[in-house]
């Protein structure tokens, strides 16, 4: 093979000895960038896939436009041997298919980072670099894979292998993924692509790796599941028992979608593509209603769409769980971008006021786990409950373990026909101390009540008495209580009685988690406390929050829409803040800086 390479490329340019930092061992952040059409997101997930099956920790995020076709695609993928939960602003490793990848990421560059290009289709000068050490990488992607049968569409193939091929890790990884991934299209395209990534792994291995300082090498680590916060959802939901999924595509919600349609036949449930948003909720309140299992999903917009629904969800008593993944508005907004300034919105929408309770899981296993108790909550409380993540938890992947020990199905108060024989009548939204009343559904003898969108009497009936209307207002409301004298602790994640405590929820708790780590190589005491209900929030907030010596708030939004709602809940202040709107997640060197400054 190498005297195939010697043959076809006669000259290629010269490439600097080693730079930078002595060698580094699984620790390493790679991102390839290129244009929309070949294969970016591909190539970055079967990265990510290859490291984790030799027993290497990945997190995976991906940056693409609001484009039908063409654009700016990225894949960035962080391996290492500790687990990770976020995207670093610095890259090791820059694969640039394309000039525009490397213009737009030669400020990330870390010091002895190296870059992998197509010198075929550009070529980088010394000039071109930034003022730091950095090693080139040219490699001719369409020669070699050309010279194995392939095209240029398997240029991305090429880039990974050679990846793999400079950083000193086995190939079969890498081979065994790309027949997974080609495993529908016939042996000759699997082969074509293993061929085409082998070429670029037997190049890169022969010129580049004693001149790129960083190794990656297989651990006796189990292999984890590679998965999205969305596929998370999408299993959790099946594990509950869902057995109804309706939506409508909206970015960044949709693969939650095409996840559970894939599942659909052996989940044994129906997986619906509704016309509109409004026909996908009150579909699924009907299911829910009939005592099915049932949820439905969407972004902000959709959502807009749902709340005149979501207000029926919450006058008839009607189970249902609803996945908001946020991205940034108003309107349109920034549809294939990150943030999480939807809290306010889905604490208020719908007529007046019912219960909601809303979840805010901070990785992919915690989506996993909070969909599960989203759908016991839903039908014990007999109330909607909305999972709230966004597009940087949603679509980013992290190597995961799922577990479905100690699992269990709480399908609520539903009466039996035994019992129902042996009333006079049946009153399904009966007074009680908790709130719940017990539900009959239907096809059951004697357990018939009527549900409509009017308030109503313990019957069902429609009523406009006030003595009634103040009733069940407050039996309806009771359950936001029931639900508080239940929820765990808020939980810390680090030092006790640190200096600095970071406060978040959702997916801001990955770069949280890796900022405290970098604060305590620099001597500075921090931890993290990442808040999962954010309705009704846990009753101990207050006080824990107060015992804090600092804090400080990290929201993806405009004006600290938590640290709001901490105040009117708990009349607690936190002051300092870190806000970010731009569509970006959080990075955990940003997060560090800010916590410095207030110490």
């Amino acid at each position: 093979m190498i005297a195939l390479f010697q043959n076809i490329f006669k000259s290629e340019p010269k490439v600097e000895e080693k730079v930078g930092k002595p060698d580094k061992v699984n620790d390493l952040n790679f991102k390839i960038g290129g244009e929309a059409g070949f294969g970016i997101m591909a190539a970055g997930l079967a990265f990510a896939k290859a490291a984790n099956r030799a027993g290497l920790e990945t997190f995976g995020y991906t940056e693409y436009p609001s484009l039908v076709r063409g654009g700016y695609n990225t894949y960035e993928v962080k391996v290492s041997e500790k687990p990770f939960f976020c995207a670093e602003k610095e890259l090791d490793l820059l694969v640039a298919l394309n000039k525009e990848t490397f213009d737009r990421s030669i400020d990330t560059l870390s010091q002895g980072a190296g870059i992998i290009y197509n010198n075929e289709a550009f070529e980088l000068k010394e000039s071109d670099l930034p003022d730091k050490k950095v090693c080139l990488l040219p490699i001719p992607l369409e020669k070699l894979a050309t010279s194995v049968g392939g095209s240029k569409l398997m240029n991305n193939t090429v880039a990974i292998g050679a990846t793999f091929g400079m950083t000193s890790l086995e190939f079969e990884y890498f081979e065994g993924v790309l027949r997974d991934a080609f495993k529908s299209k016939g042996e000759e395209i699997i082969n074509l692509n293993v061929k085409a990534g082998r070429a670029g792994y037997d190049f890169a291995d022969d010129k580049f790796k004693d001149k790129f300082p960083y190794t990656l090498r297989k651990t006796e680590k189990a292999r984890k599941a590679v998965i999205s916060g969305n596929d998370a959802a999408a299993l959790g939901a099946v594990a509950a028992g869902c057995k109804l999924y309706v939506g409508y595509p909206m970015t960044p919600s949709s693969t939650i979608l095409h996840s559970l349609a894939d599942y659909q036949i052996k989940a044994d449930m129906v997986v619906k593509h509704a016309a509109d948003e409004i026909e996908a909720i009150n579909m699924a309140i009907g299911a829910s209603y009939a005592g099915i299992r049932a949820a439905t999903g969407t972004s902000g917009g959709g959502f807009a769409l749902m709340a005149e629904a979501y207000g029926l969800a919450g006058i008839t008593e009607t189970p249902l769980v609803i996945f908001e993944v946020q991205r940034p508005g108003p309107a349109t907004g920034m549809p294939t971008w990150t943030g999480q300034a939807d809290l306010d919105f889905v604490l208020s929408a719908g007529q007046d006021e019912f219960p909601r309770i809303i979840i805010a899981p901070g990785d992919p296993a915690e989506v996993f786990e909070k969909t599960f108790e989203a759908f016991n909550l839903a039908e014990k409380y007999q109330t909607t409950v909305l999972v709230l993540t966004d597009k940087f938890l949603g679509e980013s992947i992290q190597g995961t373990e799922i577990g479905l020990e100690g699992l269990k199905i709480d399908r609520g108060a539903v009466i039996s026909e035994d019992e129902l024989s042996k009333l006079s009548e049946f009153k399904r939204y009966s007074l009680t101390e908790s709130g719940v009343s017990t539900r009959s559904l239907p096809g059951q003898k004697g357990g018939k009540f009527v549900a409509n969108s009017y308030e109503h009497d313990e019957l069902g009936f429609t009523s406009e008495k006030a003595n009634e209307r103040v009733e069940m207002m407050k039996k309806r409301m009771r359950k936001l209580d029931s639900v508080q004298a239940n929820l765990s602790k808020p939980t810390f994640y680090g030092k006790e009685n640190a200096d600095v405590t970071i406060v978040c929820w959702g997916s801001t708790k990955g770069p949280a988690l890796k900022a405290i780590e970098l604060l305590e190589k620099q001597g500075v005491s921090a931890n993290v406390l990442h808040i999962v209900y954010l309705n009704p929030l846990p009753k101990e907030l207050g006080d824990t929050i107060q015992d804090c010596k600092k804090t400080l708030i990290c929201e993806g939004n405009y004006s600290g829409q938590l640290a709001n709602l901490i105040k009117e809940r708990f009349g607690i202040e936190i002051k300092n803040k870190f806000l970010k709107f731009d569509g970006r997640p959080f990075y955990p060197e940003e997060i560090a800086e800010k916590v410095k400054e207030i110490k």
